[in-house]
């Protein structure tokens, strides 16, 4: 008996061995786009499989449909993408869904592709409209209902947007639409994506697009209004694998599954401020943070 169990031990420290040699003998690619979020998640995840045993080779600063493709075509293995830009940018898909069925479809659209969608994340990074905490309150808006009766009554309040938003087939005009209000033409400020935040801070606009989970809406003290009729579709960020990897390595969905369950929409926003506005690494961010949770 015992010399069975010492058997029974060395074997399993051999698959122990066998399994870590494994890991070590495997490169994997892992991407990420090209701001602050995406370059925390691909390095976080580079992070991560590292102490996993994992040799890594991080391809973060892309672009979305380009780190797309490159996912399709075999250049990159894994990477954080979104369940809205996957429905909408990818698979051309604009008919509102709730956040399960948007995961779901595009599930299911993926793996025909040969992707494989792991466990959605809590945080979803969605477009939202803000105004600054103290000015909402005084003005009793919370909802965009609430701020499309202030217009439709004549205050006179502007937005801040990006061209791609007062453009998209699910941007300005359908919100507009859906709420039944308008922003006077001359009361739309179009600008980059990150001015937008810095323009509501220093009150050159009343309302501003921005993402859910940046750093910035509490760091410059905003308020999300509350998108009532639910026009915004669900942006859960997600890891999704190329599904060749995941046959080879099948750990890997337990590891990045792990990750997904720690993340929500105030802890990505924290790790967003402490790069955005702490001006902290993302190297640092991303060690603390698997350290505390005790994911390394």
């Amino acid at each position: 008996m015992k010399t069975f169990q010492l058997l029974r031990t060395g074997v399993a420290i051999g698959l122990v061995a066998l399994a870590s040699t494994a890991a070590a003998a495997t490169t994997l690619v892992v991407g990420g786009k090209n701001f602050t979020e995406q370059q925390i998640m691909a390095e976080m995840t580079s992070q991560l499989l590292r102490a996993k045993g994992y040799t890594i080779d991080k391809k973060a600063g892309m672009g979305s449909t380009v780190l797309r493709q490159a996912l399709v075509n075999g250049q990159v293995d894994l990477y954080w993408e979104y369940t809205g830009t996957a429905l909408i940018v990818y698979n051309k898909i604009t008919k509102p869904m709730s956040a399960a069925a948007g995961y779901a479809k595009v599930k299911e659209l993926d793996a025909a592709k040969g992707l494989v969608w792991l466990n959605p994340s809590k945080a979803n990074n969605t477009y939202a409209l803000a105004m600054r905490q103290q000015e909402a309150k005084d003005m009793g808006i919370s909802t965009i209902s609430e701020l499309a009766a202030a217009l439709n009554h004549k205050k006179p309040l502007t937005l801040a947007v990006n061209a791609e938003f007062a453009a998209r087939s699910d941007g300005l005009k359908p919100l507009e639409k859906t709420y039944g209000f308008q922003f006077p033409r001359a009361s739309v400020k179009h600008m980059d994506t990150g001015l937008t935040y810095q323009a509501l801070r220093d009150k050159q606009v009343n309302v501003a697009l921005v993402f859910a989970t940046d750093g910035r809406i509490p760091a410059f003290h905003f308020v999300v209004l509350k998108d009532d009729k639910h026009f915004f579709s669900d942006y859960a960020l997600t890891p999704v694998v190329r599904k060749a990897v995941l046959d080879k390595n099948p750990e890997l969905a337990g590891i990045l599954n792990r990750l997904s369950a720690a993340l929500d929409d105030k802890i990505m926003a924290g790790l967003n401020a402490e790069v955005d506005v702490d001006h902290k690494s993302v190297s640092s961010v991303c060690a603390a943070f698997l350290k505390k949770t005790g994911l390394v």
